[in-house]
């Protein structure tokens, strides 16, 4: 029977060795894998290597390297390991594979650069498992997520099943606004509250829900009316805003508050056994006023508490906003902006529309004038630079 050090001895007659220091010559070159555990890692790594413990390289490298014709250059700590992942990485397909001599120990001492990465803590790594063994995620996704900030507008039927969705993948900073209180008449749809907040401003319940879920979140909460005075203000600093209004005045100011700042709105709305969602990215998808220049006469456009909803279809759009949002922070997929998904519940189907930019849009048209942010409560104009 072969000794481990005759496998060793047989792993690198079938590889490449190579110097630290030629390594380090040709950063551009090479893709850098390590391949120590996790605690090894924590204590100091090379910049830009991507770590896949020895443990798991068989079934996680190829999603995290999935170019096999880019050079590969493997580290362990002493050259052992990375010996055998360069062996198996051959026999996967690689084309240039590479070993580092001495491994992160040599690398060190021949002051070679290194740093100490980010990384996430024990209770995160269980907490956030599902989203780490995703190579489109990962841990640098997870930490993306982790320093993103995310503002709700409402507390409601949309904001509740975005806001649990965004709490418990980890965004790290969720403001909500919202100047209502707890009602009876909420539950049925409102799943932030219970019946022991009935009376509660709906930011402190929204609150004491997501911080209950994950302490790794902070809840930013504004228990106060949005207009015209506090929209810049309030929205500036973060990253999507998840539009769960149910008004056209509202929508208005947040969409040309949202140009001027250029954060992305994830919109979403409900009507009856019908919901809607897209995106507004400022200047690369159309806007709000593109899609809707002018708001309809308010007898055909009456709100959930004239009109009635389901109450399950909240929790279906506002999951689909809160997947949006995720989508934009971690820059996966193809988000929804340009297109118009429509869900009809009664039929249980989903059918997409495009929604282009109007290049006569007066708020992000090639020739619309200086965004004005002004009140629209009483008389919504498609103009953007009306005063109040």
């Amino acid at each position: 029977m072969p000794s481990p050090r005759d496998l060793l001895n047989a792993a690198k007659a079938e590889i490449t060795e190579i110097e630290p220091a030629d390594v380090a010559a040709r950063l551009d070159y090479f893709q850098l894998l390590d391949v120590r555990e996790p605690d090894e890692y924590e204590q100091g790594a090379v910049p830009g290597a991507v770590h896949v413990p020895r443990g798991q390289l068989e079934f996680s490298v190829e999603g995290r390297l999935p170019d096999k014709t880019k050079p590969v250059a493997i580290y362990c700590a002493g050259g052992v390991r990375s010996a055998f992942a360069a062996k198996t990485l051959q026999d996967l397909g690689y084309q240039e594979v590479v070993s580092v001599i001495g491994g992160f120990n040599r690398w060190k001492d021949d002051g070679l650069i290194w740093a100490t990465p980010r990384t996430l803590n024990a209770d995160q790594r269980n907490r956030y498992q599902r989203h780490l063994l995703l190579p489109e995620v990962g841990e640098k996704g997870q930490q993306k997520l982790l320093d993103a900030k995310v503002l709700l507008l409402g507390a409601g039927g949309l904001g509740s099943p975005a806001a649990l969705y965004l709490a418990a993948a980890g965004v790290g900073t969720i403001g909500i606004i919202d100047m209502d209180v707890v009602d009876a008449s909420n539950l049925q749809r409102q799943i932030l509250h219970n019946l022991d907040r009935i009376g509660e401003r709906k930011v402190d319940s929204a609150k004491k829900t997501l911080t209950a879920m994950n302490p790794d979140v902070n809840v930013v909460t504004y228990d106060v009316r949005l207009g015209a005075d506090n929209v810049l203000s309030i929205i500036d600093g973060y990253d999507v805003i998840v539009d769960g209004t149910d008004n056209f005045p509202t929508r208005y100011l947040v969409n040309d508050a949202a140009l001027i700042k250029r954060i992305p709105v994830v919109h979403g709305s409900i009507f009856r056994f019908e919901g809607q969602v897209t995106i507004f990215h400022p200047y690369v998808g159309p806007c709000y006023r593109c899609m809707i220049p002018e708001p309809p006469p308010a007898e055909l456009a009456p709100s959930c508490a004239e009109a009635g909803v389901l109450g399950v279809l909240p929790g279906i759009v506002g999951s689909i906003q809160a997947l949006e949002a995720l989508k934009l922070i971690l820059n996966l997929g193809d988000p929804l902006t340009g297109r118009l998904l429509s869900f009809d519940a009664l039929d249980e189907s989903f059918r997409t529309f495009k929604v282009r930019r109007d290049p006569e849009c007066p708020a992000c048209g090639e020739n619309a004038g200086p965004i004005v942010i002004a009140e629209y409560d009483e008389f919504c104009l498609p103009h953007a630079v009306l005063k109040s």
